[in-house]
């Protein structure tokens, strides 16, 4: 297994390095592989309250997501949205994607949070207490599903 560290920071304390890292992922996966034609980089990457969390190993940033805070909910009091969930091609299926939402569950299970999830990958996001709502919707040419969790959910893992 390679190395490997996890990081949680704001945009204001990520270095040059950092930040290149985890665009050049964001940017390998859903514009390059995935052929998402929406705006990847939406200024919410910058608000204050934004973190971002990664884990990094000798290639740089090997999995990646952000959390907002939105200060009107977008459904019922879920003011956390965790989204642009993303995994290296090279190192998918190593339970990454796992260890980002343990760390966002770990750092704020006690709110509700929201994500707008992958239809394909839904059943990882289950497993943290999300549960689906409303229909299934077309963005960027790929089906999603919104899902909520709310506030001291208990893992059904």
């Amino acid at each position: 297994m390679p190395e490997r560290s996890l990081m949680v920071r704001p945009w204001s304390e990520l270095t040059t390095r950092e930040l290149y890292s985890i665009l050049k992922l964001r940017t390998d996966v859903f514009l390059v592989e995935q052929r998402v034609d929406e705006t990847e980089l939406d200024f919410r990457d910058l608000e204050p309250a934004t973190q971002h969390v990664w884990i990094a190993d000798d290639q740089g940033a090997a999995a990646y997501l952000r959390v907002l805070v939105d200060p009107v909910p977008e459904h019922r009091d879920a003011h956390l949205v965790v989204g642009r969930v993303v995994v290296r091609a090279d190192r998918r299926g190593e339970g990454l994607a796992r260890d980002l939402l343990d760390e966002v569950i770990r750092r704020h299970g006690r709110l509700a949070m929201m994500l707008h999830a992958q239809v394909a990958v839904r059943g990882v996001y289950e497993r943290f207490g999300f549960a689906a709502f409303g229909e299934a919707y077309d963005e960027a040419g790929i089906q999603h599903i919104s899902m909520y969790r709310p506030a001291d959910s208990t893992l059904p893992r």
